[in-house]
């Protein structure tokens, strides 16, 4: 059964009323969860403050290290680190609002900005970067991208640390073995897949992903063949997600299913698709820069490459956009001085480039952009030429809907599944995401007046 839009933004804005309810009525002590009623408090700037990092266990090293360099710097504050999977990250904040148990900071990416604001659970930090020794060190794109995620009132919520984007890697030794050219359209995508699927020999061509996170490869893969280059009609009302051509496209990606990739796939998300990748014999892997760093560990970095998604006729090349990534302060937070401070430690150049460095991502620090290893890491510096040399087209999906997350994961994702078994057709799963889409797109737009 579809689950309505109108339903969903329902209980976001009772999720808020809950939240702020229960803020009200409780004072929480030092218990870790940096919460002081429904305003916080500035604090005094020192002792302690609580962060989740909302990729836990795959950025948890780096994360300590620069948490270590902190807490140097600023004996004053000790900083309780708190891992949470990225899986779990949006459900573990949603039901903390309604609990008055957030932390003072935490990573907050451009995927669930709307929800999180929408619950009135985030502090607007304009004022306190206009104050910030970071004010013009940062990347405007991804400052704007921060802004437009927010809600549509141009209130920064979230400082960006990251950006990402889409990357297919290839295994080079098996693409040479084979005599196979680089897949750099997807004609040459295809004959990859197939020509390198040998299930005798638990080879496959491509991994493909079924488990969390699987929609926005789903959609990048769509888009990327059909050439549609905008999410919304020429009205900004109706998605264009279900169009022919995505539906077509659509079909002629998920028959890649079991055909050329592992069953296991079904129920895989990036980290298990990447560690399949990473120790098999499977030719392709859609995911982002965010993996290379992993890829170079367990296979050496003269097995594969990672570069720009493929093309389509003429050499144009849509993806849909990355959501950038950041962090924000909780406005529940009692600390919120010593969480700013954080923030501005972890976005100077020095420690945004070293996370980048170790995430494979592109530092929203310009001067730490600058750095060398940004140009010796090729896919990151290849996504970097692919985005401003006029070859690529990105379709941006629409972070800014209160419901995306819900409608992207919570909603869609299990749907996805029966595509991939054959219990739902494309069209039928398109037609569902379109009208939920479409539904909060225009609760959106009566909102907006």
């Amino acid at each position: 059964m579809r689950r309505s839009s109108r339903g969903a933004r329902r209980s976001v804005t009772a999720v808020a009323v809950s939240a702020v309810l229960a803020l009200t009525a409780t004072a929480c002590g030092d218990d870790g969860s940096g919460s002081s009623g429904d305003k916080g408090a500035e604090g005094s700037g020192k002792g302690r403050i609580t962060f989740w990092d909302n990729n836990g266990g795959v950025r948890t090293d780096i994360w300590k290290e620069i948490i270590a360099d902190f807490e140097k710097a600023n004996p004053d504050i000790d900083v309780k680190y708190v891992p949470i999977a990225a899986t779990e990250y949006q459900s573990k904040v949603d039901t903390s609002i309604q609990a008055d148990g957030l932390p003072d900071v935490g990573g907050v990416g451009a995927a669930m900005l709307a929800g999180f604001a929408a619950q009135n659970a985030l502090e607007p930090l304009d004022d306190r970067l206009a104050k910030s020794s970071l004010d013009g060190k940062l990347n405007e794109d991804m400052l704007k991208s921060m802004k437009a995620a927010g809600g549509g009132d141009g209130t920064l919520y979230s400082v960006p640390t990251s950006a990402n984007n889409g990357v297919l890697y290839y295994r080079t030794d098996l693409f040479e073995a084979a005599g196979l050219d680089a897949p750099t359209t997807w004609d040459k995508f295809y004959e990859a897949a197939d020509k390198l699927t040998d299930k005798d020999e638990n080879a496959f061509g491509y991994t493909i992903r079924g488990g969390a996170g699987s929609i926005a490869q789903a959609l990048d893969a769509m888009y990327g063949q059909s050439g549609i280059t905008s999410f919304w009609d020429s009205g900004n009302e109706k998605t264009t997600v279900d169009d022919p051509k995505n539906v077509a496209a659509l079909e002629k990606y998920t028959s890649l299913f079991k055909k050329v990739t592992p069953a296991a796939d079904l129920n895989n998300d990036f980290t298990k698709m990447v560690a399949q990748w990473d120790s098999g014999t499977i030719g392709m892997l859609n995911h982002n820069l965010g993996s290379y760093q992993d890829h170079v560990k367990a296979l050496g970095a003269g097995k594969f490459r990672g570069i720009p998604q493929p093309s389509g006729p003429g050499g144009k090349r849509v993806q849909v956009s990355n959501p950038v990534d950041g962090l924000g302060v909780f406005k529940s937070s009692g600390n919120k001085d010593a969480a700013w401070k954080f923030i501005e430690f972890a976005t100077e150049k020095a420690q945004n480039s070293r996370f980048n460095e170790s995430a494979g991502q592109v530092p929203s620090n310009t001067d730490a952009a600058k750095d060398a290893w940004v140009s010796k890491a090729e896919p990151t510096k290849l996504a970097a030429e692919a985005l401003s040399d006029g070859s690529t087209t990105i379709v941006q999906l629409p972070y800014y809907l209160p419901d995306w997350n819900t409608i992207s994961k919570t909603d869609n994702e299990p749907a996805f599944q029966k595509v991939l078994t054959g219990s739902l057709s494309e069209k039928e799963f398109l037609d569902t995401l379109a009208g939920q889409l479409n539904e909060a797109q225009k609760e959106w737009n009566e909102q907006k007046g």
